[in-house]
């Protein structure tokens, strides 16, 4: 069995995440039993929650262990079997966490699944088309629920989500508005993602001064948000709601190093009487097949173009980490292993 390489959580963050919160080391995989299966990862997704899962806080999902490997998902190949449920050479999807390989028993449910990548690449499992993919589609279908002609918005319209957002939107006859961070990340949200709009908050000081600018990309007001951030661009946000809009609660990145958020209008939600409603989308596994399918054919047609930032290496997946939770990232951050 091959010698295998991991990322373990080795103490807690005190404030923000550092490098020096994990530890890399070499550990032996163990055989296999009757029943399991050896996964070589080619791609493990590195993605905001697990900065919240770092804290030993109350939340939706248990704190990540110390001294244990790093959870997350990943994609790679069955190089060995032993159960007839999996071949060698079938590509699957899993929870492999920050390691190389991963001994995974088929009977648990859930823990793996083979996908196709005839017209999906292997990595569009961790993001379009994949849990980041099916978290846009069941905020903007059972939350927002848009008509035709509406206008959707979306923060962090670049990343793995919003990118699948927009291409939801879209396929609704919504309009489609993002918020990005740079000129470059904007261009890409308009000409390769197809949004009819992006609003660069980099260039906005406070939330009013980004409410305007909201303004003239959405002219007929806001009717459903997704949001990603929190903080002053869900603020700003706020100020362009029309009444009985409706907010899907995604991500508060704006806190995940454990500082509170302010809301200053919280007073919109009762004047305009706004639906805000957190989700957690492993909670809502029976929508995944058909959520799958629609994002598998707009990758495949074209219609969503997800764009990736790879690092390389197990040993670079720390400071990519670090870097995306800083907005570093460009699309879906993914390290590759192979």
């Amino acid at each position: 069995m091959p010698a295998n390489k991991q990322i373990l959580l080795d103490n807690r963050p005190q404030a923000e995440a550092s490098a020096g919160n994990f530890k890399l080391v070499s550990a032996e995989t163990p055989a296999l039993k009757d029943g399991e299966v050896l996964v070589r990862h080619h791609f493990l997704s590195l993605d905001p929650y697990m900065r919240g899962r770092m804290n030993d806080a109350k939340s939706y999902a248990a704190p990540q262990p110390v001294g244990q490997v790093m959870q997350g998902g990943t994609v790679g190949e069955v190089v060995e079997s032993r159960t007839p449920k999996y071949q060698a050479g079938d590509k699957v999807v899993g929870m492999g966490g920050w390691q190389e390989y991963s001994v995974v028993s088929a009977d648990q449910p859930g823990a793996l699944r083979k996908v196709d990548t005839t017209h999906v690449p292997l990595s569009h499992y961790l993001g379009a088309v994949g849990m980041p993919g099916v978290t846009a589609w069941y905020g903007l279908v059972k939350i927002i629920e848009p008509k035709a002609g509406q206008t959707v918005v979306v923060s962090a319209a670049s990343g793995a989500v919003g990118s699948a957002l927009g291409a939801l939107a879209k396929a609704r006859g919504c309009r489609a508005v993002g918020i990005a961070g740079g000129p470059d990340k904007c261009r890409y949200v308009t000409e390769e993602l197809g949004f009819d709009a992006c609003v660069d908050y980099k260039q906005h000081a406070d939330a009013h001064s980004l409410s305007k600018a909201l303004k003239e990309a959405c002219p007929d007001g806001v009717h459903g948000y997704f949001e990603n951030v929190g903080g002053m661009v869900m603020d700003a946000v706020m100020l362009r709601m029309n009444a009985f809009g409706r907010i899907a609660l995604c991500g508060m990145i704006a806190g995940y190093d454990g500082k509170p958020i302010p809301m200053a209008y919280p007073q919109l939600i009762l004047t305009n009487r706004l639906l805000v409603q957190g989700f957690i989308v492993s909670e809502h596994m029976d929508v995944w097949p058909q959520a799958l399918q629609e994002l598998g054919t707009l990758v495949g047609t074209g219609k969503l173009r997800p764009r990736e930032s790879v690092a390389q290496g197990i040993e670079s997946a720390p400071e990519a980490f670090l870097g995306m939770l800083k907005g570093r990232n460009f699309g879906k951050q993914l390290v590759k292993l192979i």
